[in-house]
Formats: C-alpha cells, structure tokens, sequence
C-alpha cells in the first residue's frame, strides 16, 4: 500500500506538470496596495528543473522498500548547543530528555561521542543546533560522528528550527535513510510538552484528517515516534518523499502567515490572518505551490489550502505573527523568486523595518517578469481552475 501510494503520488506529479492550464488572479492587498496582473500562459522553462527530485524517486523504486521499518526508544545522545551559543536554545534538548526514559546522553558540538551506550551499538543521535549552527556543526564535526551519519537526526519546522533541506542537501544528508524530524507539531510549555496538532474532520475513507502534527521519516523513525507518542504527541511517520511534502507545507505556514500579519499596522495574530487576510494569503499560498511544483517537482498534498488556515484559525488566536530576522534564509529566501511574496518581503523590509540585517537578492526584473514555472492549473484544494 505504502508503494502504490508513492506511484500514486508520482503519476499526480506528472499529471500537474503536463495538463495545468493558465490560472491568474487580480488581486489589492488589505492596506499594502499591490496588484498582480495575469500573467502570460507561455510555459517557457522546464517543468523537470530539479533533476534529483526524478533521481531520489529512481532510487527509492530500485530500493524495492515497501513497508517502514520502526526500531524502539531507547538511550540516545542528544547534541545541544553549547551554553555560550548567540543563536541556539536547549529548550528542544532539555524536551527530548524529559521525554526519555532518563538514560540518554547529552553533549555539545565539540565533544567526541562516548564509547558506548548501555548494552546498544546502534542508537540515533538527535542534532538539536539551530540552523545558523548546523551547517558549521556538519563542516567541523568531531571524528566520532563521521562514521554514524546515518544515524544522525534532524529537525526542522516552527520559527526557530525553520527549512534545513538546502543545509543538509549541501552537505549530502538530505536522503531516504537519514532521519528528519518536523517538530513544531508540540510545544513546550511550563507545564511540559503538548501537543498542538488539530484534528480538522474526516476523510473520505473514515480516517481522521489532521493538521500541523509531528512528522518523521528515516532509519529512526521509529525511535522518536515512540518517544513523542509516550508523551502524548501525535507523529506521523512516513518515507522521505511524503516528509519533504510535509515540511514544505509547514514553511509556506511559517513564511506566510506570520509575514502577512506582521506587517499590519496593528498586533496581529495568525488566527486574524486566517480569518481577515484569507485571499491575500490564499493567493501567495498557490504562488509558492507552483513555484515549488515548477522548481523542485514538489506538489503539495491535496488540501493543504484547507488546512493551513484551519491550523491557524484554532491554534493561533494567542500567536502574535512575528518574523525572526535570523531565520530569513530558512523561512523566506527559498521563495525569493515568488513575485508577489517578494513583495511583501520587500515592504516588510522597506517600510515596516523587519528583517534589518537580512540580505534581501531580488532576482533581476526581467527574470520577476517571466511567466510561472510551470502553468497552475486545476489542482486547487477547492477544486477551482
């Protein structure tokens, strides 16, 4: 089952890139006064830009792979930002080990790996270092972990973790057997960790449909979804190709909503984007699907529309929407060739004084001016063409 529903995915990727039809939109901004004129249905670049996206796909066919394999918690080192670190927290170390069953090891960047751990050889090693300090961490990492880079984890997701996929492709780690996990599906809190993934309705086929929740994939999957789950966290679990569907969706979350808001002249919550700034962001939402369907052969899961805004509409009525200046190249710079969202990283910028110390590269008009990608066309959420 697990196999079909990745050639079912695959043949919905194909279909998307060879059927679109032109879709356009006028569209004001609430208070910001931009407008964006339809745009030629001249397709003038290559849809299959990204050619590790067909290779990755290759690969996990020739694998033959067809179920999970899920391995148990158990002891496991935990590498957490040194105390001295500008950047980084130990609030997700400190959760990981509340989360644990008290026999984990913590350690620092710069400190070799113990010899052993309990009775295990094998046992994941969970990479907490924000984004600014991982890929020096990857670069310069101690002698002991060179030989267990599969079973070194990541995360990713939330405004302090952010996108790490061009980090860790660049260094070789982005692949099926590495473990990713996409934590900002809990929250950790005074009172512990909770869970703050939502339950939006049923499918079709009488399952639950959820939103915002943890996601993992990779040789310990299995480890930290028994972890999160012990302490009531929900974490869906899944190969490498549904992750990165996953972890994309959660960055247009994080990139959209809180830009969106944080421009307003008055504090404003996700929840009141959700409800206020819907077709602002609903139309910078599709922007950056065919963007990423165009750039990369990523077509977002069906019904990521929907359950975006129910996200933050039911858990974001206290979440000021903030951006983080640090965090640019790991939330907004992916999209630096999404006209319309450019826009409003432009004014955020220009006349709202965010971003301060970001490096804001505006690819060339001419190359802003260019038709999309690849042609959006008839796979809304909403079903409109």
């Amino acid at each position: 089952m697990m196999f079909l529903n990745h050639s079912l995915a695959m043949l919905s990727l194909l279909v998307a890139a060879s059927t679109v039809s032109a879709f356009t939109t006028t569209h004001s901004g609430r208070g910001v006064g931009w407008t964006t004129t339809p745009s030629s249905s001249q397709l003038k670049m290559a849809t299959w830009s990204d050619a590790r996206a067909v290779r990755e796909y290759q690969e996990f066919l020739a694998s033959g792979k067809q179920e999970i394999e899920k391995m148990d918690d158990g002891p496991s080192i935990i590498v957490a930002p040194h105390p001295t670190s500008e950047h980084g927290s130990s609030e997700l170390a400190d959760a990981l080990v509340l989360m644990g069953m008290g026999d984990d090891v913590v350690v620092t960047p710069d400190q070799e790996l113990p010899d052993g751990l309990g009775e295990r050889s094998s046992y994941p090693i969970y990479i907490t270092l924000p984004p600014h300090e991982l890929n020096d961490f990857l670069l310069n990492m101690p002698d002991s972990f060179k030989n267990r880079r599969e079973d070194l984890v990541f995360f990713s997701g939330g405004l302090k973790y952010g996108n790490i996929e061009g980090v860790l492709k660049d260094r070789g780690y982005s692949r099926d057997a590495q473990t990713q996990v996409l934590i900002s599906g809990m929250d950790v809190r005074p009172m512990g960790v909770v869970d703050v993934s939502i339950k939006i309705g049923i499918a079709s086929n009488g399952e639950d449909k959820w939103a915002g929740e943890c996601v993992a994939c990779g040789k310990w999957l299995g480890s930290i979804e028994r972890r999160l789950e012990a302490n009531n966290i929900r974490c869906k679990t899944g190969f490498y190709r549904e992750f990165k569907r996953d972890m994309w969706e959660r960055t247009l979350y994080d990139a959209v909503f809180n830009l969106v808001g944080a421009i307003r002249s008055e504090p404003t919550t996700l929840a009141d984007v959700a409800m206020y700034y819907e077709e602002e962001v609903s139309d910078i939402l599709w922007e950056m699907s065919g963007y990423l369907r165009g750039s990369r052969a990523l077509t977002m899961t069906y019904g990521f529309e929907e359950r975006l805004l129910e996200l933050a509409e039911s858990t974001g009525d206290e979440t000021q929407c903030t951006i983080v200046d640090n965090m640019y190249p790991y939330l907004f710079e992916p999209f630096s060739y999404c006209k319309k969202f450019m826009e409003y990283v432009t004014y955020a910028q220009v006349e709202c004084g965010l971003l301060p110390t970001a490096i804001i590269e505006r690819p060339s008009q001419a190359i802003m001016d260019r038709p999309p990608l690849i042609r959006p066309g008839n796979l809304r959420a909403d079903g409109v063409i």
